[in-house]
């Protein structure tokens, strides 16, 4: 059962090693109170609780003794090990794993068929990474084989001491990743478990929008058997199951969901990959019946682009945003890239026929909060230069002739005398 809870944990700048001197954590517990109501439909109550994550051995008193506290045994796979970078901010959550009706047992020493389960989350809120740790509990009684492990679950009280061993962690440092077209982008996934992995499945789907869903990869351990492509088999065995993605396309978008499975746990991390392409701009002058000036943007992906043309004139004043733009109709290209272009008409007046420059601003979400500028002369200008030309041409030959005919003037007279 999917819940989701998110509580943001303040926590002074520290790397790796200072991460691990970190004894506790605020969480948000997210606990479910399942039933089977009169009409043997199964209903779920959820409730969201203050909790602290503390690291210590089981026999340690609680730090905050008013709160839940889930007291996590140290092991290899402490997921404090996996945070890097500044880690200022931090979100925490803990919510129940359901097996269902798997009474499979955990491999490692100490595992009951009747354990239960919860998920702990760290998520840095800069999306530096995702980690998730799965935490075993030994209840004191058993469970009965007949039902869901959740209609059975442990009760927990307003101050509950619980002892819980981390046994397996999943985790990615690209929880979102945006990339241009006919690139190579790795999608980083990494796990460990706290024994030696006999069986074991690992796979890769793509999710795209409007609900389609691909598997990219799979791999088994128990049989050896490969499917797909993109993730090194020999790395699985040391924990990583990144997936490379050697070129990308618009239909290389979507949410990338790993998967490991170990039985009788079954963890996955969501990364998305968003495609995102600049836009490649031109600025014009069409010389027709009605002069016009186009700005194009061609190539870009997604959809969305803003264009502004502005006009400045020679007196040097501020440039002024034109208000009478056209837009053309969006083109979509075979490759899933997208062209549009915005053009204003420039009507034969004494304002237009000056020497002006136009200016073009493009803005679109692969610039990150910066445009695109081109400029270009307005075409009243080179009227200006074509009428302009002849008569420049003709001062300068008048100029030579007269400079001709006063030299030969000069050298006779010399002669003469």
């Amino acid at each position: 059962m999917k819940t989701f809870s998110v509580l943001l944990c303040l926590i002074p700048y520290a790397g790796v090693l200072g991460f691990l001197q970190v004894q506790w954590l605020r969480c948000r517990l997210t606990d479910e109170y399942v039933w089977t109501n009169d009409e043997g439909h199964i209903e779920t109550n959820n409730s969201y609780r203050d909790a602290v994550l503390q690291f210590d051995n089981s026999g340690n008193s609680a730090l905050l003794s008013e709160s839940i506290t889930f007291h996590v045994a140290a092991s290899k796979v402490d997921m404090r090990k996996f945070v890097e970078g500044p880690v200022d901010q931090l979100q925490c959550d803990i919510h129940r794993y359901s097996k269902g009706m798997s009474r499979v047992r955990w491999p490692s020493l100490g595992g009951m068929g009747h354990d239960i389960w919860f998920t702990c989350t760290l998520r840095h809120t800069a999306g530096l990474f995702n980690i998730t740790s799965f935490l075993r509990v030994t209840p004191a009684t058993t469970m009965s084989a007949h039902q869901p492990d959740f209609l059975s679950w442990l009760t927990i009280g307003v101050k509950e001491q619980i002892s819980a061993s981390a046994v397996m962690v999943l985790m990615t440092r690209s929880p979102s990743v945006r990339v241009g077209l006919q690139k190579e982008t790795t999608l980083h996934c990494q796990f460990a478990v706290d024994h030696k992995v006999p069986h074991l499945t690992v796979e890769w789907h793509l999710q795209r929008h409007g609900g389609h869903r691909t598997k990219l990869f799979s791999y088994s351990s128990s049989s050896r058997q490969t499917e797909g492509s993109g993730v090194a088999v020999k790395g699985i065995a040391g924990g990583d199951a990144s997936l490379t993605v050697p070129i990308t396309k618009v239909s290389s978008e979507g949410t990338y969901v790993c998967s490991v499975r170990v039985p009788p746990l079954n963890g996955s991390v969501d990364i998305a990959l968003h495609i995102i392409e600049p836009p490649d701009v031109s600025l014009t002058t069409k010389e027709e019946q009605i002069p016009r000036v186009v700005c194009e943007a061609n190539g870009f992906y997604p959809l969305d682009v803003d264009i502004d043309l502005f006009k400045e004139t020679s007196s040097g004043q501020r440039p002024k945003k034109l208000g009478n733009v056209l837009h053309s109709s969006h083109i979509q290209h075979h490759d899933g890239t997208h062209s549009v272009a915005a053009f204003v008409q420039l009507r034969p007046s004494p304002q237009d026929l000056g020497c002006e420059t136009y200016s073009c601003r493009v803005s679109h979400v692969s610039l990150q909060g910066l445009y695109i500028h081109k400029s270009i002369i307005g075409p009243g200008c080179w009227t200006w230069i074509h009428l302009t030309l002849p008569g420049l041409v003709c001062l300068i030959f008048v100029i030579i002739f007269i400079a001709v005919t006063r030299r030969r003037f000069f050298n006779n007279t010399v002669r003469r005398r």
